[in-house]
């Protein structure tokens, strides 16, 4: 599979409430998340953001909690894929459950900024800077975590192979 898109770019130790506010974990409606998504890192982020956007991001991004809130405000808010140079493990986790395409790079992450354009393929793990003519690699996506993420995450998975049964 491969995306497409505009970066929006974040430091290191991007936490969750960063990502989604505590003020507005009153809902879980996924659009409603949208219209908050990293407003407290970038308060142009929620009315600028469109659909097919990357994030780019330094280590550790999604600490703190372990809310499923940051992974789904971030997918609905259009996003298509966030590269870092790591990740928190339970926001890996989360990212994939929820069927959001996440890769580590950290050559990807330290040469890419905000309005660089990536093509990435997330079968092979290339990251290609389209803006400045670069090539990054990033483990591939394993072909179970695909599954996951094409489905929608993994309760639509889950789902689909009950159903297949």
């Amino acid at each position: 599979m491969k995306l497409k898109g505009r970066v929006w770019k974040f430091g290191s130790d991007v936490d969750t409430d960063a990502i989604i506010p505590a003020r507005y974990l009153t809902t879980t409606d996924p659009e409603e998340l949208a219209k908050h998504c990293m407003e407290d890192a970038d308060p142009d982020f929620p009315g600028k953001v469109k659909a097919g956007d990357i994030i780019v991001a330094d280590k550790n991004f999604g600490c703190g909690s372990s809310r499923e809130h940051a992974p789904i405000a971030i997918k609905a808010s259009g996003i298509s894929c966030v590269i870092a140079h790591s990740f928190a493990r339970i926001f890996y986790r989360n990212a994939f459950n929820m069927g959001l395409p996440i890769l580590e790079s950290p050559e990807a992450a330290s040469d890419t900024e905000t309005g660089d354009e990536l093509e990435v393929n997330l079968d092979t793990g290339e990251i290609v800077n389209l803006t400045k003519g670069k090539r990054f690699k990033a483990h591939p996506i394993p072909t179970f975590m695909q599954e996951l993420i094409q489905a929608g995450g993994l309760i639509p998975y889950v789902r689909l192979r009950t159903n297949r049964r």
